[in-house]
């Protein structure tokens, strides 16, 4: 809804009063310290949680399991046909 409310002259103003507040030279710093919180925070968001990797790992070991169960009666089954 604000944004709505600002034009291009505002955004010129406040542009300016943060390149008067701040300096030609502190700004391209800044905007650099900003990019790298962005970027920051949206690796932040595709990580997994501690929930997500503990249900992953618990699929990967019934899997597993399964896999094992599967080879062994396999196994048996060979044996018993001899």
């Amino acid at each position: 809804m604000i944004v709505c409310l600002i034009g291009t002259t505002e955004i010129i103003l406040i542009a300016a009063m943060v390149l008067l507040l701040f300096g030609g030279k502190k700004l391209p710093e800044l905007l650099n310290g900003l990019g790298k919180g962005v970027r920051s925070f949206k690796e932040g968001l595709n990580q997994p949680t501690e929930e997500e990797l503990n249900r992953r790992v618990d699929e990967e070991v019934k899997r597993r399991a399964d896999a094992k169960e599967v080879k062994d009666t396999i196994e048996r089954l060979t044996n018993e046909s001899k």
